[in-house]
């Protein structure tokens, strides 16, 4: 399969404010006014405009820039918003529900790649069936709830809105080479290492709320994907598993080895703010809070931190901006804490990087290429195809074998399940014209009239047929073939279907996961509108889940490969 190359760049800064084509800036103006005539924007005058160019780009980005149908999310969003106020949920939220939330999915290790864009560490493994049903037993003792929705997604929408309305706007007051052009993209790196299938399974519900969640509502929030730890039966699978994703979202995931995650990683990260365990010089352990960059640490002022490690750093729960009128961000702690408001101003930025800008006319300055060039694909890290990923893992419609794996000279036993359609014509038949409804020309002889009839007209109604003597009286041949059983596959072919039986159930898994890992930050494919409402588990995929679940770890895949083989035989 060829590389998957872009036809045109979205990266980071391209094709984001003050780095837009003339067409691009023709449909952010075409967007902003169609949002404001629906009653969805609000422009700049007494008050700051009600969104950002940046956020609204997002959108047209998911959109390849056709302002139409990103005005159909943004106004799917803005009322999903309005229906469950999200904006009250992020203010509201118990802390330690929060924090419950934030232990399960992607953390901001508090550092940035080369071009100001934060760095999440995403490690899989603690995620095990233990912890996961301690989280949801926990979900029925908490205090914000809402009869529209569950509120495992409800604390869902609580961590995307601190990625988009206190990280982004963090690193976007940082300095960096592009200060005119805000950050809105994060970069993730998800550590797969011991995950084995049963826990992939197991996953595939946690996951997919999240994958869900972002291609609807916070599209194009993912710059790049680093996989690291890849189980041994991966690269046999990623073959099937990149073709169900857009050619661009594909782009984004690199699947390293041991070998080149450290030099891949400080291609976009400087070693300083990679973890330790990745090769890098930071100390940073899943689950800790943000180890802020010293870049970031000299930018702020702070008035309430919390301590972790002997260095400052944010408490649990949310964090909202407050701007002043000289320019300065204020960053307060918000939610409900033992039950009451929470509010405590946590650090200032005197001199963040958006307010010098504030008010200026940006132009569209055009991107130089080569800065593009490290982002370009991520295919260079895709494991080879492997000849296994020819194989079709697709269980057969019929009993019957296709023709293509039928030998050359087959024996007559293996040529009865041979379709009858590719057999020779019989020649020498008295008609051509029926030469091609079966095997023999009598055959179906009746459906058009006898071959060789002659109605005689003798006026009044009277008519007579005449028959010639060869065909008078003669009906149809049974020209059927009798069913012969197949003979029972050689050991190859055994071991084959198994084979490809259990790497289309291995298939299916790691490519749930992958493809939440993406929407889990971005949304795989985002020009598909998608309901955030998970559909109930049937009484069958429910007591499905509980036998795997009741199953060790060593047993998982054989159990999985014989349910798909019975289940394929009874299709």
């Amino acid at each position: 399969m060829a590389d998957l190359n872009r036809i045109e760049s979205f990266q980071y800064p391209s094709a984001h404010f003050g780095h837009l084509s003339d067409n691009q800036q023709a449909q952010l103006d075409a967007f902003k006014l169609l949002c404001q005539k629906e009653g969805y924007y609000t422009p700049a005058g007494a008050t700051e405009a009600s969104y950002d160019d940046e956020t609204l780009l997002r959108f047209l980005r998911a959109r390849r820039f056709n302002h139409a149908e990103a005005f159909k999310q943004f106004k799917d969003t803005e009322d999903w918003r309005k229906e469950h106020d999200v904006n009250g949920l992020f203010s509201k939220i118990d802390i330690e529900e929060f924090e419950q939330t934030r232990r399960l999915y992607p953390q901001w290790l508090g550092r940035r790649d080369k071009r100001g864009i934060p760095v999440y560490l995403f490690c899989v493994a603690p995620l095990n069936t233990k912890n996961i049903s301690a989280y949801e037993k926990n979900l029925a003792k908490a205090t914000l709830t809402s009869p529209k929705v569950s509120t495992k997604n409800l604390r869902l929408f609580a961590l995307y809105e601190s990625l988009t309305r206190f990280v982004m706007p963090l690193c976007s007051a940082i300095d960096r080479k592009h200060p005119e052009t805000p950050i809105s993209q994060s970069n993730n790196i998800v550590d797969i290492t011991g995950v084995g299938l049963k826990q992939f399974w197991n996953l595939k519900n946690h996951m997919q709320d999240a994958s869900v969640l972002a291609t609807a509502h916070y599209p194009e929030t993912l710059d790049r994907i680093f996989i690291v730890g890849a189980p041994a039966f991966f690269p046999t699978v990623w073959g099937w598993v990149k073709r169900w994703f857009d050619p661009i979202t594909v782009s984004k995931i690199f699947i390293l080895s041991s070998a080149n995650i450290l030099p891949t990683l400080s291609q976009y990260i400087d070693p300083e703010n990679i973890p330790k365990q990745y090769g890098g010089k930071l100390d940073f352990e899943w689950g800790m809070m943000p180890v802020l960059e010293p870049e970031i640490q000299s930018a702020i002022k702070w008035e309430s931190p919390n301590v972790q490690a002997g260095g400052n750093t944010f408490p649990i729960g949310p964090i909202m901006w407050e701007r002043e009128q000289d320019g300065s961000m204020k960053a307060v702690a918000i939610g409900s804490e033992n039950g009451k408001p929470r509010r405590r101003v946590i650090f200032s930025i005197p001199d963040p990087v958006g307010a010098k800008l504030r008010g200026q006319a940006i132009p569209n300055t055009p991107i130089d290429e080569r800065e593009l060039e490290l982002t370009t694909v991520g295919t260079a890290t895709h494991p080879p195809a492997t000849d296994d990923s020819n194989v079709d893992v697709t269980p057969p419609t019929t009993d019957s074998s296709s023709p293509a794996l039928t030998p050359p000279f087959a024996t007559t036993a293996e040529a009865a399940v041979v379709d009858q359609s590719s057999l020779p014509l019989r020649q020498g038949t008295s008609d051509t014209r029926f030469e091609q409804q079966q095997q023999t020309h009598a055959a179906d002889q009746l459906a058009q009239g006898t071959p060789h009839s002659a109605v005689n007209d003798h006026g009044h109604g009277d008519k007579t047929v005449t028959m010639e003597p060869n065909t008078v009286g003669q009906a149809p041949k049974d020209v059927s073939i009798p069913s012969v059983e197949a003979p029972a596959p050689g050991n190859a072919d055994q071991a084959k279907q198994v084979a490809s039986q259990a790497a289309g159930v291995v298939t299916w898994t790691v490519g749930s996961a992958t493809g939440a890992v993406a929407g889990l930050v971005n949304g795989a494919k985002a020009e598909e509108k998608v309901d955030e409402k998970v559909p109930e588990k049937s009484p069958e995929q429910k007591a499905l889940n509980g036998e795997i679940a009741g199953k060790e770890d060593p047993a998982i895949e054989d159990f999985l490969r014989t349910h798909t083989t019975s289940s394929n035989a009874v299709s």
